[in-house]
């Protein structure tokens, strides 16, 4: 029988020498397995390791199409590519930002200052890297204490650690219903298995939680991917509460929190000793600058510290170095107020040209979620994008529980120029108005 990785290496190589295009329907597997003189099953682990790979989008049995996105094994985790619109992934940069941070990174290319920050790093940064994050995390209603933070390479790398520490292989972590992929991809790659729980519009259900027989819980309570939404403070008490109770951890996910200056407390701040709050500076301050920094009650730092050492998920000094000097001088404070700004303007710029659809989003954040008119189904209509240049995420990549997802994508706004992300949202308005059949990918 031959090997089906094999004839989706040949697929992988006709997508990478143009034989196949983004939004080029393939065939339905069935025929597939005829035309390749395989068995059904065969065919269908084809469809779904390109799909694993992020070479191709849709649901078995519907249709499957190869996705705007370039040939990678880790989908939703590659760089973005210069020939398309980048609706998919979120990477927040002013257009002045290089001119902001150079400033403070003069004193650090000096000789002595750039051989320490040459030197190695452990999960426990340096003093005054936690004396920075500490000051760049806390709130009016949570004075966190810099001895309780790591230095993580990137926020990936600390939800891993997290993780890793808290849930044994084998065992069962909760997490929305629609979650972030990459915590997908981690879990998978750890052995550990998912467990949806619903949410409403307040965040998970504490219902779901209280009876899911899970090992810790990974949230995402403010400025949610891919939903927008924000867990209400009555729902943090709630959920702070059962935590107690139960004697539950939480991984806090804060990474789009920033976008909310306004926001409720973190979770952190109502429950401390049960919840490791992680944070990143890529969307913060820079994508190319991914560190992250992880938050930990007292009696877990050994734990996760351990963690990130035995993975390789401590950061590095010069990263640390250069964040310490633009949190102290207040260049990482000015990035995120005009980014606050900047998000705004991209979702009212989002709220005109998608106005009278289904389109759901917090103002502050650089997302939005769209549940698409019929006939649209999310798989037709990321094929149809593709075919415009556009690339958008389909539901089911958040989706936890397969062939559950519901009939929408989610929209990424940061990446583009603002002229371009203005043409792409009205490119995708007019594909949205027509039909399946108009756009080629009945």
């Amino acid at each position: 029988m031959q090997d089906f990785r094999v004839i989706a290496d040949e697929l992988a190589a006709a997508v990478a020498g143009g034989r196949l295009r983004p939004g080029d329907r393939l065939p339905p597997q069935r025929r597939f397995a005829r035309e390749h003189g395989i068995a059904g099953s065969t065919a269908a682990r084809v469809y779904g390791e390109l799909i694993r790979r992020g070479l191709a989008v849709g649901e078995i049995g519907r249709g499957t199409f190869i996705r705007a996105a370039p040939p990678s094994t880790e989908p939703l985790l590659s760089e973005p590519a210069t020939a398309r619109i980048d609706l998919e992934l979120n990477f927040p940069m002013l257009p002045d930002q290089p001119e902001l941070l150079a400033k403070s990174l003069a004193g650090l290319l000096r000789t002595d200052a750039l051989g320490a920050a040459l030197r190695p790093v452990g999960a426990e940064g340096t003093p005054a890297a936690r004396e920075a994050a500490a000051a760049l995390l806390r709130t009016r209603e949570w004075a966190l204490e810099p001895r309780n933070i790591l230095c993580a390479g990137s926020g990936r790398q600390a939800l891993a650690a997290a993780i890793a520490a808290l849930v044994p292989a084998g065992r069962r972590l909760g997490v929305e219903e629609l979650t972030y992929p990459v915590v997908k991809s981690i879990a998978s790659r750890l052995g550990v298995e998912l467990v949806p729980l619903p949410v409403d519009e307040s965040g998970v259900l504490p219902s779901a939680v209280r009876t899911a027989g899970i090992d810790a819980i990974y949230v995402q309570p403010t400025l949610h991917n891919p939903l927008g939404i924000t867990m209400s403070a009555a729902r943090r008490s709630e959920l702070a509460d059962l935590l107690q109770r139960l004697d539950l951890v939480a991984i806090e996910d804060h990474v789009n929190g920033f976008l909310a200056a306004d926001a409720v407390p973190p979770l952190a701040a109502a429950a401390p000793n049960h919840t490791v709050f992680v944070d990143s500076l890529s969307k913060r301050i820079a994508p190319g600058l991914t560190l992250g920094f992880v938050v930990a009650p007292a009696h877990l730092t050994a734990r996760l510290g351990a963690a990130l050492r035995s993975g390789a998920w401590s950061a590095g000094g010069f990263a640390l170095d250069a964040a310490v000097r633009w949190i102290g001088d207040g260049t990482a404070d000015t990035i995120q107020d005009r980014k606050r700004a900047d998000a705004r303007a991209r979702q009212h710029l989002a709220g005109e040209r998608l106005r009278g659809f289904g389109v759901q989003a917090d103002v502050r954040s650089y997302h939005c979620w769209w549940s698409l008119p019929e006939p649209w189904r999310a798989d037709t209509f990321v094929a149809a994008a593709a075919r415009h240049g556009i690339a958008v995420s389909p539901a089911a990549a958040f989706a936890v529980t397969p062939g559950r997802a519901p009939n929408a994508v989610r929209l990424a706004l940061a990446s583009p120029p603002f002229d371009q992300l203005a043409r792409a949202l009205e490119t995708l308005a007019q594909i949205a108005r027509g039909l399946p059949e108009d756009a080629g990918v009945e």
